[in-house]
């Protein structure tokens, strides 16, 4: 009854129903992946046979890798995404990029719940970062997770397969985030720990400068960081790192320190050229001269560079013959070639002195061949001191008047008094002092010494005719011939104690005494007239007779005088 009831429908119900089944069955596939074979390329365009009733068009751009070109012949077989069964041309619309992102979601969302690494390729460049085919689907790469470090030029790496780690995702909103960097401080982190592993002292490693600081450069050596102090970049003297590094610059480098428990790493670059300092003092041998470059100056002196890695000082007490207490910069300066003498070599403490004037002609030296001991000269007074006067001299060198030697009558501090700084005066040279640099001036030299001529006839004993400069408490005092002083004290003015007293006599007066002493240094003599008046008594006594012939002492010294007088007379009438 059935198979009747079936043939009694009509033809064109059982057509629409086969037609119904088969057009619902086709829109079921619409929104899924087909599998489907390539029939032909044309005009930029991919024709496909899915085996619906008509054949679908992709472009051909849609089958090439970002930045490659397609690579896809008539009878390969490709997946694609079917949007429609239909278009207004009758065509399948079909969508090869659509059908690799389907895929690709599925297998980025088992990847990103295993947190497994994906591969992908950076495409393009958008705000805050760069676009990632991972193989259909587009990933955001924000610029933050490049690289570690900061990239200048992502050139390099666009256009190259490379792993990325999914950072979040969502497939409703078709969002993607991955990093790279992720990835490289995972490795870095494995490549670290196999690094300190094997590390040793004495190592050579090549790293890449992270940092620069004041004191050093950080060098990244493959997940480790070891720090280049700036003594140890190169032999020269180097102020700044950033003279010889820059950031992001390959450098090798070798292990000087390494410490295990605190992991830090010294590194050096220096170590691994020859030490310039073997055979130093072969190199340099003392007394010999060199040009060199003044590289740095202080206030004790200059360094100057006599080939990479080798630096002397020249002390300021070597940078000229005459300018002293100058600081250093005044006399050179900085990159400056100058010319020096090597004075000394000490290969262990790495130090080479080294002189500037030793270059120079020495003008002590100079001075001594044209103005020997004995010579005249006429100068300035640069400076009064306490010890006497500076005066300067021919060759811009200065010579010394000592207080002493100022005047024959004055004591120095009194002298030196009748000079202040500019006077011109007349010097003799006295002594000059190679060596030590001292030329020894006088100017009382210049007159006579009236005390040394008088003391060859002034001898102790002798009796001298004074005259009165100063009265004073303690005596007299007095001149004797040409101007040489002397003094007789309070109890040298008379044999009695009732006369001695210094205001029994004026100045002016004229007063015989002895001679007592002769005092060079001091040049004065000590006199005294009670001395003389014992001798006179002495020899009153020894003439005329002794108190034992019954004759008094009055008597005696009446008769010496009278006769004293009488000679004096004849004397003056003669």
């Amino acid at each position: 009854m059935a198979k009747s009831a079936l043939k009694e429908k009509p033809q064109s119900e059982s057509f629409a129903a086969l037609l119904e089944e088969t057009l619902g069955a086709s829109q079921g596939l619409e929104g899924s992946v087909l599998k489907g074979t390539v029939v032909g390329i044309e005009n930029e365009f991919v024709l496909v046979d899915v085996g619906l009733k008509s054949e679908g068009r992709v472009a051909l751009k849609e089958f090439a890798t970002p930045g490659q070109r397609p690579e896809i012949k008539v009878g390969d077989i490709v997946e694609v995404y079917l949007e429609r069964m239909e278009d207004k041309n009758g065509e399948a619309v079909l969508s090869r990029e659509k059908a690799r992102r389907e895929e690709s979601w599925t297998q980025l969302e088992r990847q990103f719940k295993d947190n497994q690494r994906v591969t992908g390729v950076i495409f393009g460049r958008v705000k805050g970062g760069f676009t990632v085919d991972l193989n259909g689907a587009v990933a955001f790469l924000p610029g933050s997770q490049v690289d570690i470090r900061p990239v200048r030029d992502v050139g390099p790496l666009m256009g190259t397969p490379q792993p990325f780690q999914i950072l979040k995702m969502d497939r409703a909103r078709g969002n993607i985030v991955v990093s790279r960097r992720a990835v490289l401080e995972e490795s870095r982190a494995e490549a670290r720990n196999e690094l300190v592993a094997n590390l040793k002292e004495g190592q050579v490693l090549q790293g890449v400068v992270k940092n620069i600081t004041d004191y050093g450069a950080f060098v990244d050596l493959g997940g480790v960081d070891g720090l280049l102090h700036v003594t140890d970049i190169a032999w020269r003297r180097i102020n700044h790192p950033s003279e010889a590094l820059s950031i992001g610059q390959t450098v090798k480098v070798q292990v000087i320190r390494f410490n295990p428990e605190t992991q830090r790493i010294s590194l050096g670059m220096k170590q691994l050229e020859a030490d310039p300092w073997e055979g130093v003092d072969q190199k340099y041998p003392v007394g010999t001269k060199f040009t060199g470059r003044v590289t740095n100056i202080t206030d004790y002196g200059a360094f100057v560079e006599l080939e990479p890695g080798i630096e002397g000082l020249v002390h300021v007490s070597e940078m000229s013959w005459t300018k002293k207490n100058v600081h250093p910069g005044k006399i050179v300066s900085t990159s400056q070639e100058v010319e020096v003498m090597v004075l000394d070599v000490d290969p262990v403490k790495r130090r080479i002195s080294l002189g500037l004037k030793q270059c120079l002609d020495n003008p002590w030296t100079n001075f001594v061949e044209k103005y020997p001991v004995g010579t005249e000269l006429q100068g300035d007074v640069k400076n009064i001191t306490e010890f006497g006067l500076f005066v300067g001299l021919p060759g811009e060198i200065d010579g010394m008047v000592h207080l002493s030697d100022l005047s024959w009558d004055k004591p120095g501090e009194e002298a030196v008094q009748a000079y202040k700084k500019g006077d011109s005066v007349k010097v003799k040279v006295l002594d000059v002092d190679v060596e030590k640099e001292r030329i020894s001036l006088g100017i009382k030299q210049l007159q006579k010494d009236t005390f040394a001529e008088a003391a060859t006839s002034l001898k102790k004993g002798a009796v001298v005719t004074c005259t009165v400069a100063a009265v004073v408490d303690g005596g007299l005092e007095v001149t004797i011939g040409d101007g040489v002083s002397g003094f007789i004290k309070k109890v040298d003015l008379s044999r009695e104690r009732s006369e001695q007293r210094p205001d029994r006599f004026a100045v002016g007066e004229k007063v015989d005494a002895k001679i007592m002493q002769v005092d060079a240094k001091t040049r004065k003599l000590t006199l005294s007239i009670k001395a003389r008046e014992v001798e006179e008594d002495k020899q009153a006594m020894a003439e005329y007779g002794s108190s034992d012939s019954g004759a008094s002492l009055g008597d005696i010294l009446g008769a010496a005088l009278n006769k004293a007088k009488k000679g004096k007379k004849e004397g003056e009438e003669a």
